[in-house]
């Protein structure tokens, strides 16, 4: 079905083969204004006060990577905040309207899209390494908290499903280089309805070595176990360059490693947590958020469960649950920003 406000030139582009950045670009360039004017809560925040900038960098691997931050324009940031975006996803679409809400709150923010996903450089989706992943998500952000500009800020890591995962590995490679995390329905653990059976599972990953970039992954739709409303979750189609073909082996066999790793490693994460998690989420398992809580040892530790609510609570769920979670992390933020500027 075609969207509203899509001719047959704009369809073309969609239509197009996404495997390659290129095509993503021309897509995104081709519908963005579109996108912004969708009816829907995160894109009602005026950013007429915002400094917006976006570029391309290309890192030490030779990856052109896709950029983007927001800052007050008015006052200077309280402090940082890192994007980590989730699975198939990009910081150029629902997390636009997330960013323009958290800079208007007086936040830096900043955001990237990993290799292979969104706007930077890489094949659709594929990951042949998370740490490799990891270690591109660290050079870029190691480079903005280098800038004189932001240096003496508080920096958090914030991440959204997958991103979660990142956010965890960076503070497990970086122990002292944070000062804390928001995880939004954090990947700790795939919940087991989205997981093939085991016997499937070990054949994909023996497969996997022969044909990592294959599509054959079984899953169930994402937009559907995701978004709680009905009218949020057709939205989804305007994200024109997520990712939405079955998932790459490869992909696949290293989010199952990392989420078992993480499960694994609990007990090492030590930073100031605020962790929320729909109690009704059926992509992310909420007992894992939980565990992550319980276990973790971090002195100041926040767990906000969210009756009802499925897996996209910032993006899926009614306007008042999406206002209700960004005041709990908005008030985490100043609260923690506070006590490091105090201690400072």
């Amino acid at each position: 079905m075609r969207l509203p406000g899509v001719d047959d030139e704009l369809q073309k582009i969609l239509d197009a083969y996404m495997d390659e950045a290129p095509a993503r670009r021309r897509a995104r360039e081709a519908f963005k204004d579109i996108q912004l004017g969708i009816d829907h809560i995160l894109f009602k925040t005026p950013c007429e006060e915002l400094k917006m900038n976006e570029s391309y960098e290309v890192n030490s691997r030779g990856i052109e990577i896709f950029t983007k931050s927001w800052l007050p324009r008015t006052s200077g940031p309280k402090a940082a905040v890192f994007y980590c975006h989730g699975y198939g996803d990009t910081c150029t679409f629902f997390f636009e309207g997330i960013a323009r809400k958290l800079a208007s709150s007086g936040y830096g923010v900043f955001a990237m899209d990993y290799p292979g996903f969104g706007l930077s450089q890489g094949l659709h989706c594929y990951i042949p390494s998370f740490d490799r992943l990891v270690d591109d998500v660290i050079e870029h952000y190691s480079k903005v908290k280098a800038n004189p500009e932001f240096h003496s800020l508080p920096s958090f890591l914030f991440g959204q499903s997958m991103g979660g995962a990142v956010a965890l590995k960076i503070h497990l490679k970086q122990p002292k280089e944070w000062d804390g995390a928001v995880l939004v329905a954090p990947m700790c653990k795939i919940a087991d309805d989205m997981v093939p059976p085991w016997l499937v599972t070990q054949i994909l990953i023996g497969v996997a070595r022969i044909f990592p970039k294959k599509k054959l992954v079984p899953q169930k739709d994402l937009a559907e176990a995701a978004f709680r409303e009905k009218k949020k979750r057709e939205q989804t189609a305007y994200n024109v360059i997520a990712y939405k073909d079955r998932p790459r082996l490869q992909t696949a066999v290293q989010m199952l490693h990392t989420t078992q790793e993480i499960e694994w490693r609990l007990e090492e994460v030590s930073l100031p947590l605020l962790i929320l998690h729909g109690e009704a989420d059926t992509v992310t398992d909420p007992s894992v958020s939980k565990a992550l809580y319980e276990k973790a040892r971090s002195s100041d530790k926040k767990l906000k469960l969210y009756k009802d609510a499925y897996h996209s609570l910032l993006e899926g769920e009614p306007d008042e649950m999406i206002i209700q979670v960004f005041t709990d992390i908005v008030s985490w933020l100043d609260e923690d920003s506070s006590k490091h500027s105090s201690s400072s």
